[in-house]
């Protein structure tokens, strides 16, 4: 572990000066962009088509549920083979949705069980490429680079799905068929580096994975972990986000703009989506500049609770301004927490077990996601939505202090076990 915290430590940017994680980071954005350039493709086609709220709320299920089924299998994937494999898999996967919604365009013939089945599918195409993207970073990063590589991919991502809206926009200008075909060549550069690119996402642990593996002996590999406290907690406290406040702030949005747009509803919602990828992408390019945060468990729980209180701020208040810039903060606060959570993860799972580490993580971070719409839109249906909202982040502020003193009980343990 101590050679992933030392040298270049204190160089900022560190990851992007490396000439081999540059290119990977930046693809990455990229294939994140596509992702959310074909939601607003399709699902701006899909309620044009079918006018079907079931079918939006399907939209968000299919998406996250294989996060939730499939991540631990895809960590275990990642584990024992090359991970540039299965990321070209993943993005194949991607690439042939996408092809095939142009198809389907094109001809006039989509119907809702092929839209099923292709949302389904670009689920499961990023439920595969999580874990194994992970491990590839790990592999790519030189000597102390790894949180560097962790938070620059977590912002290249909110970069792409900064993006993804505004060039989905444009593209659907030229039709959805033209532009969700179009959308297939970000895809491409990914895909294409990795062939050329000599880490597997096992250069480091000196080992080539071969083992063959299922979805059950993933399943049952589970029983088997012996992770320590500290790497428990991150898991845990990363589902806690995605469980109680999660994806539901982008659906719910509609109802805030409008009991914030004071008569230009359309414009507050604009402003709100924009205000939390603005303040990550930003945030996460501050925090890579100047290093105040370190990779700790402490730094995660209060990045953790600072995103709770910004969304408890958010649920509750009647001010424009100051919902965006608690959104703004917020997307920070979440942003610092996820790549620390993840970098702690990486760093202190068992090397024989990092995928399978990531795999959990995954599950957790995005898996749960399908929980906010329990706690925040049903619950909303039934109280509101600001009060749902609002307890949802106090319930993730105490679950958070909560599972950080399970970690401080761990170290304490290790310590009054260790020799003197």
């Amino acid at each position: 572990m101590t050679d992933l915290i030392a040298p270049s430590a204190g160089v900022r940017f560190a990851a992007l000066r490396n000439p081999d994680c540059r290119p990977y980071l930046i693809g990455t954005g990229l294939a994140m962009m596509a992702d959310n350039i074909e939601h607003v493709i399709t699902y701006w086609v899909l309620w044009r088509t079918f006018h079907s709220p079931a079918l939006a709320g399907f939209q968000v299920i299919s998406h996250w549920l294989p996060f939730l089924l499939l991540s631990v299998a895809a960590g275990t994937l990642a584990d024992r083979y090359d991970c540039r494999r299965v990321v070209q898999a993943a993005q194949g996967l991607f690439m042939a949705v996408s092809l095939a919604w142009g198809l389907l365009f094109l001809t006039g013939t989509l119907q809702i069980w092929h839209a099923c089945v292709l949302l389904v599918l670009h689920g499961c195409a990023g439920a595969l490429w999580g874990p194994a993207e992970q491990l590839l970073l790990y592999d790519f990063s030189r000597p102390g680079e790894l949180p560097s590589a962790v938070r620059l991919n977590a912002t290249f991502r909110s970069l792409g799905q900064l993006c993804g809206p505004v060039v989905g926009s444009a593209l659907l200008l030229l039709g959805p068929s033209t532009g969700i075909l179009l959308n297939i060549a970000f895809y491409l550069p990914l895909t294409l580096f990795l062939t050329r690119t000599r880490f597997t996402g096992h250069r480091r642990a000196a080992r080539s994975p071969t083992t063959r593996t299922s979805p059950l002996s993933a399943i049952l590999a589970v029983r088997g972990i012996r992770f320590s406290r500290t790497v428990t907690a991150m898991i845990v406290i990363a589902g806690l986000g995605s469980f109680f406040v999660g994806a539901s702030l982008q659906s719910t949005m509609p109802e805030f703009a409008e009991d914030l747009g004071a008569g230009h509803r359309g414009a507050a919602y604009g402003v709100l989506l924009f205000a939390t990828a603005a303040g990550a992408v930003l945030g996460g390019l501050l925090l890579e500049a100047t290093g105040w945060v370190r990779p700790t468990v402490r730094a995660a729980v209060a990045a953790t609770t600072a995103f709770g209180l910004c969304t408890l701020l958010f649920a509750l208040t009647d001010s424009l301004v100051v919902a965006v810039a608690a959104l703004a903060v917020s997307g920070l606060a979440n942003l610092t927490a996820m790549s620390i959570s993840q970098t702690v993860v990486q760093l202190q799972a068992p090397p024989d077990q990092r995928g399978l580490a990531l795999g959990l993580y995954s599950t957790s971070a995005g898996g749960l996601r399908i929980g906010s719409g329990l706690t925040v839109g049903l619950a909303g249906a039934a109280i509101g939505l600001h009060w749902s909202l609002a307890l949802s982040s106090a319930a993730l502020i105490c679950g958070t202090l909560v599972t950080a003193a399970y970690a401080r009980g761990g170290r304490q343990a290790d310590s009054v076990s260790a020799p003197r």
